[in-house]
């Protein structure tokens, strides 16, 4: 079998044929450089797209133990509004007391369906991120969490160091049009987080919407999000506030409230 050299080279000359590039401008060295650096890049943002992926399906059965052995040693984990867990141990830690001890279970239903993984490297190919929607269903009902993470390449190898995931929608079996359930209630289960959440956001019918780790792929701007009253920051879990936008929610222009008729 050929090397990735071999590969490499073998390509740059059949390319050669048909480039509109001066062959002189460059060196074969330095083609061959660049066309290894394309590669390796390539191949990082297909690692951490397949990293993330093997995250959901050791979910999916609750493989614990797998699981943490995705992350690095310093890891920082935040799902919904829990908290942050800090390091692979607490990441273990926080699955196992959670959701119960490694292995699935008679009776048992949890899927974590991932899509739309936008992945990026750095320029210096030690850090990456994904941008990527998760659909999970379970025994208690579905959810839709929105995940920004950031990896670190670790002797040659991808692992997770920051899993991000607010929940965008909660819900019963009954589903989102009838029943929506907040999701960032910090005390809800044990075990306790390290740190408290990062931002305080609220779940359907109101919003919030994840900071994109990128920006405009053809402006090349910034996407700001907006921190309007029904989404990040409104008011903190468990205050009446926070519950009444949880119950009744409101249009984006505040016209009127989420599930009734519109206005004449």
């Amino acid at each position: 079998m050929m090397n990735r050299t071999r590969i490499v080279a073998a390509f740059l000359a059949a390319s050669a044929l048909f480039s509109t590039t001066p062959v002189a401008a460059q060196t074969a060295a330095e083609r061959l450089a660049g066309l290894d650096e394309r590669i390796t890049r390539l191949e990082d943002m297909n690692a951490i797209e397949k990293l993330q992926r093997s995250y959901g399906y050791f979910v999916d059965k609750s493989q614990w133990h797998p699981l943490s052995e995705l992350f690095t040693e310093d890891a920082t984990l935040e799902i919904g509004g829990k908290g942050i867990f800090l390091g692979k141990a607490r990441v273990l830690e926080y699955m196992q007391k959670a959701f119960g001890p490694d292995g699935t279970k008679k009776g048992a239903l949890a899927n974590h369906m991932q899509f739309q993984p936008i992945p990026d490297i750095s320029a210096d190919g030690k850090t990456g991120w994904v941008r990527a929607r998760a659909f999970v269903m379970s025994n208690g009902g579905w959810g839709l969490p929105l995940y920004e993470n950031e990896y670190r390449k670790e002797n040659g190898v991808w692992k997770i160091s920051r899993l991000t995931g607010p929940f965008t929608m909660y819900t019963s079996w009954e589903g989102w049009g009838k029943w929506a359930m907040n999701n960032t209630w910090p005390d809800k289960f044990d075990p306790p987080p390290d740190l408290p959440p990062s931002v305080v956001y609220l779940t359907y019918p109101a919003y919030y919407i994840v900071p994109f780790h990128y920006p405009n792929p053809v402006s090349g701007k910034v996407f700001t999000p907006d921190r309007d009253e029904v989404g990040a920051y409104h008011r903190p879990p468990g205050t009446k506030e926070q519950m009444d936008s949880l119950k009744v929610g409101r249009w984006v222009d505040g016209s009127q409230p989420i599930g009734q008729p519109p206005k004449d």
